[in-house]
């Protein structure tokens, strides 16, 4: 069972903060905190076996509050815990904002003390979504976020059961292969079309409204009569990607001219992510090379995280 052990506030940054018996949560973090503010760092959380942990590899004993933190907790590893996902204290909400962060060094109370710090590996940081009191003995819940991701192949021939989709597994794989060991939980869902304008924008348009974090389609993007993905994909997007597919037909246009010929837009649908890439297997590997590396930096983007 998560529980709050500790609740700790300074009132400048860079030095340790001190046990207090009750603090208030509210729109900026710690009432009082030198961390509270208007950005996406405003209460951060440490576990107390970390804290523990390390400090018997040093032979050192540290207190709640020593590495900075605001919350101590004790009875769920914030390892586990991923962007996004939500910590539940009573009344309070945190959304999880960063995972560890970028050592101050000499800016450090602790790493001046020792030469090295457990925050910006254990630490997470989170912005309030609800605020409320706080105190020690507070019992908590970890709330997982799903990472909702479609795969959508249009292939008329394929729908029809000509031959059965290869492009669309192929993606999934892929896919998955990328999310697995990281702190997400994806969940998939996957769709086979006919190359038909109507029913690709029906199923767009409610990823959009279920505010679905990435939409990948395969088939459709060339210059056949029935290729109508870029199409329909690009007047639904709020905004445009071009950088990425252009570097797709620009490294694989030099050997193979036909790969410049392909329509692939991507785009940013509300909160939706959508890429759309051409429907043989192989293409789907090299599009997915170069998207893939964006795009956990394009969702933090898109909820308004500052991961740099």
């Amino acid at each position: 069972m998560l529980e709050i052990i500790s609740v700790n506030t300074s009132k400048e940054k860079g030095t340790t903060k001190d046990p207090v018996p009750t603090a208030r949560i509210d729109m900026r973090g710690l009432v009082g905190d030198a961390h509270a503010g208007a950005w996406h760092r405003q209460v951060s959380l440490l576990g107390r076996e970390r804290m523990e942990a390390f400090g018997a590899q040093l032979g050192k004993t540290f207190r709640p509050g020593d590495f900075g933190e605001n919350l101590t907790t004790d009875g769920l590893d914030l390892r586990t815990v991923g962007l996004l996902d939500r910590l539940r204290f009573g009344e309070v909400e945190l959304e999880v904002t960063q995972l560890g962060k970028k050592c101050h060094g000499d800016g450090c109370a602790i790493y001046r003390e020792v030469g090295q710090c457990v925050m910006p590996v254990e630490g997470i940081f989170t912005r309030v979504v609800h605020g409320g009191e706080v105190r020690p003995g507070l019992r908590g819940e970890l709330i997982p976020r799903p990472l909702q991701i479609w795969i959508i192949t249009l292939s008329d021939r394929a729908a029809q059961g000509v031959y059965s989709d290869r492009s669309g597994p192929a993606l999934r794989a892929r896919v998955e292969a990328f999310w697995a060991g990281k702190r997400w939980h994806p969940q998939y869902t996957t769709a086979l079309l006919p190359d038909d304008a109507a029913q690709l924008r029906e199923r767009l348009e409610a990823a959009r409204a279920a505010s679905v974090d990435v939409v990948f389609t395969t088939g459709g993007t060339g210059l056949g009569p029935r290729d109508i993905t870029p199409d329909v994909v690009a007047p639904l997007c709020d905004k445009l990607i071009p950088g990425i597919m252009e570097h797709v037909r620009a490294k694989y246009g030099a050997a193979k001219p036909g790969v410049r010929l392909s329509r692939s837009v991507a785009g940013v649908m509300g909160r939706t992510q959508v890429y759309t890439l051409p429907g043989s297997v192989r293409a789907v590997e090299e599009y997915l090379d170069e998207i893939l590396p964006t795009v956990e930096h394009a969702l933090a983007m898109i909820h308004g995280l500052d991961t740099h």
